[in-house]
């Protein structure tokens, strides 16, 4: 399994970014994925999950109305549109897969966002 991420940087408050996340290794297909941030010195914590289809999408209240999540089955790639960006949606923002079993989740190396004037 690999998950890759990019499309992170810096931008002021109110701004847009769009993160991607090439998967290999597995049939992309078959899984539902799930973005996850972590703030310098919190743990992570979950944004978004959208189901195998495409059709099922949940955020978390922090970001609801803000971020879509989508995903493109034919080439493997999950994204994470975020717009109207706050100073507190300033993280490493990473792509996971369930991994099963209760063991913590396959993820990439994630890509840091910035919002800051």
């Amino acid at each position: 399994v690999q998950l890759v991420e990019s499309g992170g940087g810096m931008v002021q408050p109110g701004g847009s970014l769009r993160l991607s996340c090439a998967a290999s290794g597995f049939i992309f297909s078959n899984y539902d994925m799930s973005w996850v941030r972590q703030a310098p010195g919190k743990g992570p914590e979950w944004v978004s999950v959208i189901n195998t289809g495409g059709i099922g999408t949940y955020y978390a209240d922090s970001v609801k109305g803000r971020f879509t999540i989508s995903r493109d089955n034919a080439k493997n790639m999950l994204y994470l549109q975020m717009n109207s960006l706050k100073p507190e949606d300033t993280a490493l923002y990473y792509c996971a897969r369930d991994r099963g079993g209760g063991s913590p989740p396959y993820r990439g190396q994630g890509t840091q966002v910035t919002v800051s004037s």
